[in-house]
């Protein structure tokens, strides 16, 4: 019985005080391992939560069946954008912003603000002006990941449209000013002068 108290003391003084040699070598290790779970967990929940799963976990009953209704869902070419696509830059700084700022979207849902298709309707044209005046301020670059003024086919686009894009692309406007709408229903506009 002895001796087990004798290990049993030795061993808590060793791991109360290691030698340095051990102590360093003990904590890269530990620090390596707990870095690699750090990592493989942040990649997964990066990769998860920018998923068409995850958005319609919340958005089932508003936003993603428009969504599913429109050309980024299904077109001739077979490409899809998801929500990402459009909603998430793919830059890091600029990716880590927007997932702190849909932090904000998610707190809203689970809060009771945005939980159901009224309450989200009536939120829907702030949350509309905010995504736009985001897309605004980066050149609509989410749209310009798939689409570039140089690879449109204009002779395939109808007059007005050709003359809209020359146009636009001349003032330095950005997708966004005329496109609002492309994948998910135009909010409530009434009062906004142009509209």
């Amino acid at each position: 019985m002895n001796k087990v108290l004798l290990l049993v003391k030795k061993s808590w003084q060793f791991l109360c005080h290691p030698s340095a040699k051990l102590s360093a070598g003990l904590l890269l290790i530990v620090g390596f391992i707990a870095a690699l779970v750090l990592h493989g967990t942040y990649s997964a929940t990066m990769e998860y939560t920018s998923t068409l799963e995850f958005c319609s976990s919340c958005h089932t009953n508003d936003v993603v069946p428009e969504y599913q209704e429109s050309v980024h869902f299904s077109n001739a070419s077979g490409v899809q954008a998801d929500c990402a696509s459009c909603h998430l830059p793919k830059e890091f700084v600029p990716k880590m912003t927007r997932k702190i700022q849909a932090s904000r979207e998610v707190f809203a849902h689970f809060t009771g603000k945005v939980d159901t298709p009224e309450k989200f309707n009536a939120h829907r044209r702030e949350m509309a002006e905010r995504e736009w005046a985001r897309m605004e301020a980066n050149d609509s670059q989410e749209c310009r990941n798939c689409h570039t003024q140089e690879s449109m086919e204009l002779s395939e686009q109808s007059l007005l449209a050709v003359k809209n894009h020359t146009a636009a692309e001349k003032n330095g406007e950005t997708c966004i000013q005329c496109h609002k709408g492309i994948a998910h229903k135009l909010p409530d506009m009434t009062g906004v002068p142009g509209w």
